[in-house]
């Protein structure tokens, strides 16, 4: 496998409060990555500057080998780089099909690319395919975390980056978003998840823990389903 993202020394604060301290990981082409730390660890920071929403201070953002430099977030979605945001921000006077389509804008011009996502997200969520004519403001706090993670999924990415996926929701419900990312991964697309529950290690082939912006544990392969990561920095 080849690294597909390479964050090197990322410093990002909030004008003059910092928030990340020099941060490097990797992520390997063709894993699920989770990103675990308590609220205002640094997590959100960490995948909203991947994603260019925020600017370093210092540090890089590697992705398929090219430094990100400046580049603004549409033209990093079109790079193959997408987010599906904490809180979901579904567009809630428009339809399920509608909120998907504007996940493809900037696969507009394609309507076979269009046509294969939406087929593909629909398939990975079944209720959405039963609620595709309905307003998304109507959906439950479940339906609405598919629909963000289905919407991310339209632009057809190389990397998916969920944040917060299992906020609010049941653990049945976590669990079912969480189980789509082995499918989402099967079908070629990596993905790096922010979460504070740990329930989501099973699901994982590699595990950051950030503490206070810095990374404390990296682990890959059968480290990451170590028992301790739960009680030693996430709280019993």
């Amino acid at each position: 496998m080849m690294a597909l993202l390479h964050v090197e020394g990322l410093v990002v604060g909030y004008g003059q409060f910092p928030v990340l301290h020099g941060v490097d990981f990797t992520v390997q082409e063709g894993e699920v990555c989770v990103l675990l730390g308590l609220n205002g660890a640094g997590k959100t920071t960490t995948v909203s500057t991947i994603a260019g929403l925020l600017r370093p201070q210092s540090g890089r953002v590697h992705f398929a080998g090219r430094d990100l430099g400046h580049k603004s977030p549409s033209a990093r979605v079109s790079a193959g780089i997408s987010l599906c945001p904490e809180g979901r921000r579904v567009f809630p006077g428009l339809t399920v099909r509608q909120n998907l389509k504007l996940g493809a804008w900037t696969r507009r011009k394609s309507s076979a690319v269009v046509r294969d996502q939406m087929s593909l997200v629909l398939d990975y969520f079944p209720r959405l395919s039963e609620r595709s004519g309905q307003l998304a403001g109507t959906l439950s706090g479940g339906e609405q975390q598919m629909l963000a993670v289905g919407r991310a999924l339209m632009s057809r990415p190389k990397l998916l980056l969920i944040d917060e996926a299992s906020l609010g929701l049941s653990p049945t419900v976590a669990r079912v978003v969480w189980e789509v990312t082995s499918r989402i991964k099967a079908d070629g697309t990596t993905v790096l998840m922010v979460e504070q529950n740990a329930g989501a290690l099973p699901f994982a082939d590699r595990a950051l823990i950030m503490e206070k912006g810095t990374l404390v544990y990296t682990g890959v392969g059968d480290e990451v389903q170590q028992v301790n990561l739960r009680e030693a920095y996430l709280g019993a």
